[in-house]
């Protein structure tokens, strides 16, 4: 195929997006919806799925009506979506039976709890790489069984399926015909062994999860359906799924063990390249499936955080310091320094390497010289402090220490934030000409499957450098800072 394009769909925590992509790698069209959150109860999040599935076939379409020369030149399609939320429905109908259950979702607490107390986070962990928390998938699933009315029938019957938000819209395109997942988005349920790379089922057993609920998990490029045509007008192939963070890693080209990628958007999700050995953290930190070529799985530490831009965007949106999140960097240069203010993001619980669900948000230090750019650089700085407390746990788990930081997501855009993200890590942050790292990913995938590249080393070949930030503190300083959110967190938990 002569110019063939590739088409991304992007469905995160925030919006559902499609983004059509050249071969080069270059951004041609990008159609995007905001997707709300549903808040239910305290600790509660969710969204409907027909919103998900309506805006992304919204987005796809958009694009294809604005671009329909190239169009019809899509040689692939790539899915990468925000990992471990969750959908059940019924397979006769199509219908989802529940909400979806987000990832930031805290109402399965007690039920991690609970599963702790009977000792058995260490053999999960074991098979899983994971920690027993309610950010993933298998307590959610649970929990729709045990709540939703006839849903636990329903499933021993065969009738209901489980997926994360790839497998659920690859229902959908395909209309039915394939219930799949990649490897990226089944190793983050607790119900996947990533040393067997099998649906496991002592971990079905523990989590009372029949089975058949379960998708076909697919390499990260495989045959994963033909979009029918009632959708976008022709058939085309589905080549590429990973989840988000996964899809991040492939598209910043962090395929040499020990290259780390850092993704500042809701939340920041931090992944080093372990090479082909699974590895347990000895530090709090996720073992996780990097991807799955050919068979030959790549492993990755990783260190999640689950608030990030969301702690600008609640700034924004419930104290109405600013308009606009952008507004947020002249806001905080305009203060000298946080002026011992400190603000601990933990509005879902503190992820890596803490690992407390029911710790609750915090801003410390305050005094009646306090302002609004001091609680926002503090805000930006809490993104550095974050990523500093996993940057140790790195080194010790996946042994080695990284030479430099591959940083994208929206908050990139913040040069206070990345200049102090360099300065508290002592490495240099550089951000990628292509800032949509997560659906550049995606459709790499799409392409190695359909034959556009030849393979990682075709893709490492056109990751390039569009700005770079060194870092500028003296370590006292660097110190000093980090003492003081230590003190935060410590004051918290």
């Amino acid at each position: 195929m002569s110019d063939p394009y590739l088409l991304s769909i992007d469905q995160g925590t925030t919006s559902s997006r499609a983004i059509l992509f050249n071969k080069a790698g270059n951004i041609i069209s990008v159609k995007q919806k905001e997707l709300p959150l549903i808040y239910p109860c305290k600790g509660w999040v969710e969204q409907n799925p027909e919103d998900i599935w309506a805006d992304t076939l919204w987005a796809c379409q958009a694009i294809m009506t604005e671009h329909p020369d190239k169009a019809k030149s899509i040689a692939s399609i790539g899915i990468t979506n925000q990992r471990e939320t969750t959908i059940v429905w019924d397979r006769e109908t199509g219908k989802p039976i529940y909400n979806a259950i987000v990832w930031q979702d805290r109402r399965t607490a007690d039920t991690c709890a609970d599963l702790k107390e009977e000792g058995l986070e260490s053999k999960i962990t074991g098979k899983t790489g994971l920690l027993l928390d309610p950010y993933f998938s298998a307590t959610k699933i649970a929990w729709i069984l045990d709540t939703v009315d006839d849903a636990r029938e329903m499933a021993e019957d065969g009738r209901l399926a489980f997926g994360t938000v790839d497998s659920f819209l690859i229902w959908r395109l395909t209309n039915g015909k394939r219930h799949v997942t990649d490897v990226t988005n089944a190793s983050r349920t607790l119900l996947y062994n990533i040393k067997t790379q099998k649906w496991d089922k002592g971990l079905l057993e523990i989590f009372d999860i029949p089975e058949s609920m379960l998708p076909e998990v697919l390499d990260n490029c495989a045959d994963f359906g033909l979009v029918q045509s009632q959708h976008f007008g022709r058939v085309l192939p589905i080549g590429g799924v990973a989840g988000d963070q996964q899809a991040a890693l492939i598209g910043q080209a962090c395929f040499a063990p020990g290259m780390v990628k850092s993704t500042y958007g809701t939340g920041c999700f931090a992944l080093m390249n372990i090479g082909d050995t699974f590895k347990k953290s000895k530090n709090r930190l996720l073992t996780t499936t990097g991807y799955r070529l050919n068979g030959e799985t790549t492993y990755a530490i990783e260190g999640a955080i689950f608030v990030a831009g969301a702690a600008i965007q609640w700034l924004r949106d419930n104290l109405n310091f600013f308009e606009d999140a952008s507004e947020s960097e002249a806001m905080a240069v305009s203060v000298a320094d946080n002026n011992g203010v400190y603000f601990v993001p933990a509005f879902t619980g503190l992820g890596a390497p803490y690992w407390e669900p029911e710790a609750q948000a915090m801003i410390c230090g305050l005094t009646r010289e306090s302002t609004k750019a001091h609680i926002t650089r503090a805000a930006l700085e809490a993104q550095a402090y974050q990523t500093l407390d996993l940057m140790d746990a790195f080194v010790k788990d996946g042994g080695h220490d990284p030479d430099v930081i591959r940083a994208d997501g929206g908050l990139v855009h913040n040069a206070f934030m990345c200049q102090f993200l360099s300065d508290m890590l002592d490495k240099p942050i550089e951000i990628p000409a292509v800032e949509e790292t997560t659906a550049l990913g995606a459709a790499y995938l799409a392409g190695l499957q359909a034959g556009v590249y030849n393979g990682l080393d075709d893709i490492a070949e056109r990751w390039s450098c569009a700005r770079a930030y060194s870092p500028d503190m003296e370590e006292e300083t660097r110190d000093g800072l980090y003492d003081g959110w230590l003190t935060a967190v410590e004051r918290l938990l």
